[in-house]
């Protein structure tokens, strides 16, 4: 890429064969658009519905459902296998509208429309679409337009570009036209303009000199191509989850049809149908559909909050998520300059209010002012000042700075009603002010702001309670040390003075009269506070990495919670990889931070082993959002190529909406596990039944039996244990360890102890049924494992401390599935599985050993809980 902005601007034109005058012709541009082409950054391939529909099916756990049912159909177990099927079917259907309308919610998040262009082409401008843009071409820029390539600048008059989606910067930055040193940093490349920035004030004129994927935005989104996704930790272990119980089942089946076979004298087909119903019984086949609907209605939940979740698996991330990289400009501020100091008659004034509401007031001593003793400043602030402002109140266009001055003057009522510009000197940043003559009623004023030692400088009188006199070089340094103090506050500091004028040809900015000072910043949300303290009680470390001056990061962070610890960029330039990585781990506030160093921060923190969420909204961030293990975008100020990398894309780009976004991450864990305990509990103990009572030459199920049974406790239950919202204390917890799996330890040896539990009280019904015939018998066994099995949902929603009636879903499904089990008991399918009709006598003894179940299983809980916690306590966690 050539050095644009060390080349003089006619040699610029001279290199790229354009006319300053003219522009390019329209056969020069065609041809110079095939050359190049479009002026569009190559996005990536699409994903096909095809192939979205098709990823649906590929996990371990959907393939071995797959299998089952192929073996059933071989084995002339038609309806087993169209069940199987039909619920992997419905389950893909499920991930794969819900995948396929996060990826259309984030196409309609980019720009409607191609953002259009002034170009000047064959002598005449006219605006066109900025996709058609090629080098060479000459743009014509005025405020508020978005840069539409690359540029450097012909002409800048009074331009101002906010630059920081590319190089993180908050306040926008002067241009000029002017040779710059080789050497000139980026973010110090005040004679170019970059794509997708924004002009905020002033006009200007420039030469296109890259497009596309040749421009900064573009290369920045090249580098994005060569970084690998990694599958989430969540994907993972679901594949694990799959695996294991994959292998379990090729055992299970190994051993029943060798013993029935070998011990029992068995038909061979009737061997292999025994081991595919206990394969049957053993394999999970809601843990997919429960897995989706738990992700699905969280993203839904998170969308109504503001969040759009573009990968579902991405969520359960979140919410394992140990620290969180955020931000500050936008994120943890309102991304709004606000006016909250006013010095003038050499008092100091406390502004009220935040952002566009022009509710406020200015305090001092602890009483609200009277206006006339700060009208003069605020009024130049006001009439200096090219903001727009828009019909519906609160609505303004212009520069954040001019917005925020033009905000206080109207809080105190002032109105710029009845003056009338007659002379404009645009800001320059060798000047460092902006000044106006304005006219109301034949009296010609001269008003001025800008940088305080240039304005304080050019006065040589002072306006003080009501009257003007001189100024001395005393009290000069006075209003410097005024400025210094405000500044100490990491506010933005601008002066302003005024100047009766003659006419509107004389010295303007000469002989001024001093009139105040104000200073701004970018306030913390509201909400912010609160969000840091939940998310620290979550055991979540939270960092600030922005590109901000150390000033104003430090003052930020002070108010909304950060302790005193910051880093500058340049301090972390300058440190050996030992103490880059030290104080990685030592600072939470990160000033002057460009996009590499971010990116070398995350890596830092990955390599010790974190679990990192990352937050940007620049082209720059892109990069480091793609490798984090959670990458959250802005929606509202973020850039297509941001959104692009990201898992998450926020709405409202608040950085509360990512605190929620963990509680409902670890909601969607705690749902698996739960799902997860509920299921497989009850499954090894239909396998164990199974296959204890076959070592005995009975069948204690059918093969319908058990896959209608796992049917309803598999279906609309588990599902329903899905939709459970997170429990109050679930942010009061530690991120999980990073070598947590959803089958933990405890939780694997309550699962077992359970399955124990329920497999002897339903045995010992087996066989106390069995005199009674067989068919009586299975029936017991097949209706106490229904029931039993909707008795551990109980069990388990008390183990976490709430009631079945804290979802009513949970309910609904409970009603349904007992009352299709009454339909088969008492309804005409009863022969079709083989039951017969229980007496009230027989539900009695169901329910005894239900209750008997479930006090064993509470208590079993409370001695591995127990020994759990002995354990970490012995270990030191």
């Amino acid at each position: 890429m050539r050095n644009w902005h060390a080349m003089p601007v006619k040699e610029a034109i001279k290199e790229l064969a354009g006319d300053s005058d003219s522009g390019l012709t329209e056969q020069e541009a065609a041809k110079r658009l095939a050359e190049h082409g479009r002026n569009e950054i190559s996005s990536g391939k699409k994903v096909s519905a095809a192939r979205l529909f098709a990823e649906q099916f590929t996990s371990p756990l959907v393939m071995i459902l797959i299998a089952a049912s192929a073996v059933s159909f071989a084995f002339g177990k038609g309806i087993d296998g169209v069940l199987i099927i039909a619920i992997v079917i419905a389950n893909g259907v499920f991930g794969f509208v819900q995948n396929y309308n996060a990826e259309k919610s984030i196409e309609a998040l980019r720009s409607i429309g191609t953002p259009k262009a002034l170009v000047l082409r064959s002598g005449k401008a006219y605006e066109m679409d900025s996709s058609g843009l090629v080098p060479g071409d000459i743009i014509l820029l005025r405020e508020g337009a978005k840069v539409p390539a690359d540029c450097r600048i012909m002409e800048s008059f009074g331009m101002r570009i906010d630059e920081s989606i590319l190089t993180g910067e908050s306040v926008p930055v002067g241009k000029t036209a002017d040779t710059l040193a080789e050497e000139t940093m980026l973010a110090e490349r005040a004679n170019m303009l970059f794509m997708d920035t924004l002009l905020v004030s002033g006009r200007g004129k420039a030469i296109v000199v890259e497009t596309g994927d040749s421009t900064e935005v573009g290369s920045i989104a090249r580098s994005i191509a060569s970084i690998e996704e990694e599958p989430t930790r969540f994907h993972r272990e679901i594949e694990a989850l799959g695996g294991k119980i994959g292998r379990i089942i090729v055992v299970l089946v190994a051993i029943i049809f060798s013993s029935m076979l070998l011990l029992h004298g068995a038909e061979p087909i009737d061997a292999a149908i025994m081991a595919i119903s206990v394969a049957v019984a053993a394999i999970p086949e809601g843990l997919p559909a429960v897995v989706t609907l738990a992700l699905s209605l969280s993203t839904r939940r998170m969308l109504a909050r503001n969040a759009l979740v573009r990968k579902l698996p991405v969520l359960e991330n979140l919410g394992s998520v140990q620290i969180i990289c955020t931000d500050k400009t936008g994120t943890m501020t309102e991304n709004r300059m606000t006016v909250q100091r006013v010095f003038c008659n050499w008092k100091n004034y406390e502004a009220t209010g935040t952002g566009m509401s022009t509710d406020g007031a200015f305090i001092h001593g602890g009483k609200t002012a009277k206006t006339a003793e700060i009208s003069e400043t605020l009024l130049c602030g006001m009439l200096c000042n090219d903001t727009i402002t828009g019909v519906q109140q609160g609505s303004f266009t212009g520069d954040p700075t001019e917005v925020a001055l033009t905000v206080s003057a109207l809080k105190a009522g002032l109105s710029g009603a009845g003056w009338k510009r007659v002379k404009e000197y645009p800001f320059s940043p060798q000047r460092k002010r902006m000044t106006v003559v304005a006219e109301k009623a034949g009296r010609l004023v001269a008003y001025s702001k800008g940088a305080p030692e240039a304005i304080i400088g050019s006065c040589t009188r002072i306006l003080a309670d009501g009257g003007i006199g001189p100024l001395t070089d005393r009290e000069k340094a006075r209003l410097l040390g005024a400025n210094d103090e405000m500044a100490g506050q990491a506010l933005r500091v601008l002066a302003f003075a005024k100047k009766d004028m003659e006419s509107a040809g004389g010295d303007a900015e000469q002989g001024m009269v001093f009139l105040g000072l104000q200073g701004m910043i970018d306030p913390p949300r509201e909400e912010v506070s609160e969000a840091l303290r939940t998310a620290r009680d979550a055991g979540i470390r939270v960092m600030m990495l922005t590109g901000d001056n150390s000033a104003t990061a430090m003052a930020i962070g002070k108010r909304i919670g950060f302790s005193d610890t910051m880093i500058g960029g340049a301090e972390l330039a300058e440190m050996t990889p030992e103490e880059f990585g030290n104080a990685v781990m030592e600072h939470d506030i990160f000033s002057r931070m460009g996009p590499e160093q971010k990116f070398m921060v995350l890596k830092e923190l990955k390599r010790r082993g974190f679990s990192v969420a990352m937050t940007g909204d620049g082209v720059n961030d892109a990069p480091a959002l793609k490798e984090a293990d959670v990458g959250i975008a802005m929606g509202i100020r973020g850039s297509d190529v941001a959104k692009e990398a990201a898992d998450i894309v926020l709405l409202d780009d608040n950085f509360a909406t990512i605190v929620e976004a963990v509680r409902q991450g670890r909601g969607v864990f705690d749902n698996i596990r739960k799902f997860v305990n509920y299921l497989l509990s009850n499954n090894i103990a239909e396998v164990l039944i199974v296959f204890i009572a076959s070592l005995a030459g009975h069948l204690a199920l059918s093969a319908v039996m058990l896959l209608w049974i796992n049917l309803l406790t598999d279906g609309l239950p588990a599902l329903a244990l899905g939709a459970d919202r997170p429990r109050p204390g679930v942010m009061k917890e530690p991120p999980r360890k990073s070598g947590a799996q959803i089958i933990s330890t405890e939780l694997g040896t309550l699962m077992l102890a359970v399955s124990a539990i329920i497999t002897v009280i339903v045995l010992a019904l087996f066989y106390y049924s069995l005199p009674r015939g067989l068919a009586f018998a299975q029936t017991m066994v097949f209706t106490s494992l229904v029931v039993y099995e909707f008795v551990r949902i109980v069990a388990i929603k008390r183990q976490e401390g709430t009631g079945i009636f804290s979802n009513k879903w949970l309910i609904v499904a409970l009603a349904i599935s007992m009352s299709l089990q009454l339909a088969i008991l008492y309804g005409p399918l009863s022969s079709a599985f083989g039951t017969i009709p229980l007496a009230p006598n027989d539900w009695l003894a169901i329910i005894l050993g239900g209750a008997i179940g479930y006090f064993l299983s509470m208590a079993a809980t409370r001695i591995v809980v127990g020994m759990a916690m002995r354990r970490e306590a012995a270990f030191g966690n």
